[in-house]
């Protein structure tokens, strides 16, 4: 059972305060913040920013915003498997998370990636190396705590928990940054491998992170914020998140590992002979009687020409992995929402791996694809360097006035640039693009 020494309701908290209650709105503080993230124009923007496949390059694959939705279903499936399948006295069921709260925290968990997928992160990252850097998960934060369009002062301004949830690496970007390679004389020498971001929060919402975390004892901040370094990462990386964020790290790989599986699969990009010379072998060593009882049926059913069985088989695939999830307790942290994690057993675990390195490694890594991750990269590489030569002339003018202050204070002006390149849709950064480096197109009447 729940211990009387925590408290539900200061996550409950907007940094804000207090709000008056509106007559007759008897919605709960989570039930509001998934509307304000379902009704922002970052959530809409995701519509039209690449998840894997090039947007427009077919009508069939998946967006950010499909993507989005998909985990929100995955994580609300996941939270009824914990609480139906578990002693309801187990202490970690007062903590499991509500549909509303689950959903906000999966719907918002990529609202800060950039156009072009990550290969838009990495090239926004190289340019702001010697301003903070850029990273997608960092981003999200900053757009939920202080650009988002809902508060002057406080950006979405939701609640303490729905921040939390989307906090997945709470360490502050100079303590993870690792070192860079001397940046070449050209934007065309531009190697992505060597411009990744670490994983972190901006040193700009110090702040945020610290109002986040208050509720835990020092203990806790501590241990959540303990950064490890490895040989053969480039950066230091956070090893701990709370119970509600390991649920949705959860969602978000499943979604990946499967449901991006089926784009490749319907598109062509995956054929069955790779199925049996890359996947099956490795499947097929899997300690899992699901996999061992069902494997052949499911090449049957992903490869068949029927649609509707190879959405069975896809479905079977998620809810293996969603039913088989439980909680694991790890005792160095006091405060529950940190000792829970949501995970998965290791043939599982195993399993889901296989899958997503086999995505990354024959689909994303395709010449075909990084061709046009490369051109994406350009552009915003390009876009972003004039921009920054010039930003009162050139940014739109409620951000150019905002960016003067920033200058004019000694703040971290670039931060606004890249707020701007970041909230851009592909589709926006294409016609953005064009506008300012192609001698035929834009026009004094077309917004910016």
């Amino acid at each position: 059972m729940m211990n009387d020494k925590y408290d539900l309701t200061e996550w409950m908290e907007r940094r804000s305060g207090p709000r008056l209650d509106k007559s007759n709105d008897h919605r709960n503080v989570y039930q509001r913040d998934r509307a304000r993230i379902i009704h922002s124009a970052a959530f809409r923007r995701l519509q039209s920013k690449t998840q894997i496949l090039a947007i427009r390059q077919n009508d069939y694959s998946r967006t950010r915003l499909t993507h989005s939705l998909e985990v929100a279903q995955i994580g609300g499936g996941i939270v009824y498997h914990l609480h139906a399948s578990n002693d309801q006295e187990a202490a970690f069921q007062p903590w499991l998370a509500s549909d509303s709260l689950i959903e906000t925290i999966c719907l918002s968990h990529d609202i800060g990636h950039p156009p072009f997928g990550h290969g838009g992160e990495v090239a926004l990252n190289y340019m702001m190396i010697d301003h903070g850097g850029f990273e997608g998960n960092g981003q999200s934060l900053r757009i939920l705590g202080k650009r988002g369009s809902y508060s002057e002062h406080f950006g979405m301004d939701v609640s303490r928990r729905t921040m939390l949830g989307v906090l997945k690496y709470p360490a502050l970007h100079d303590t993870v940054v690792g070192k860079y390679p001397q940046k070449p004389d050209s934007l065309r020498e531009f190697k992505a491998k060597n411009w990744h971001p670490p994983k972190c929060i901006y040193a700009e919402e110090k702040e945020l992170l610290e109002w986040i975390l208050s509720p835990f004892s020092q203990w806790d901040r501590e241990q959540l914020s303990q950064v490890t370094w490895h040989e053969s990462s480039q950066h230091g990386r956070t090893a701990h998140c709370s119970f509600d964020t390991s649920i949705m790290d959860l969602a978000d790989d499943i979604a990946y590992g499967v449901h991006d599986l089926e784009d490749a699969i319907v598109l062509g990009m995956v054929t069955r002979d790779m199925w049996q010379q890359h996947l099956r072998p490795k499947l097929d060593e899997i300690n899992s009687a699901f996999l061992k009882d069902n494997l052949s049926r499911l090449e049957e059913q992903l490869f068949s020409k029927q649609s509707h069985l190879r959405k069975k088989a896809i479905g079977d695939l998620v809810s293996w992995f969603i039913t088989t999830c439980y909680v694991q307790e790890i005792q160095s942290f006091e405060h529950p929402l940190l000792r829970f994690q949501a995970t998965l057993p290791e043939a599982e675990r195993t399993a889901l791996n296989i899958l997503k390195d086999f995505e990354m490694q024959h689909i994303i890594m395709r010449p075909e694809v990084q061709m046009l991750v490369y051109k994406g990269q350009q552009m915003l590489l390009e876009m972003f360097e004039a921009l920054a030569a010039d930003p009162a002339r050139l940014l739109p003018k409620e951000l150019a006035k905002e960016w003067r202050q920033c200058h004019e204070q000694g703040a971290n002006s670039h931060r606004i640039i890249c707020d701007y390149m970041a909230s851009m849709s592909d589709d926006y950064a294409s016609r953005m693009y064009k506008t300012l480096f192609v001698p035929s197109s834009g026009s004094v009447f077309e917004p910016i």
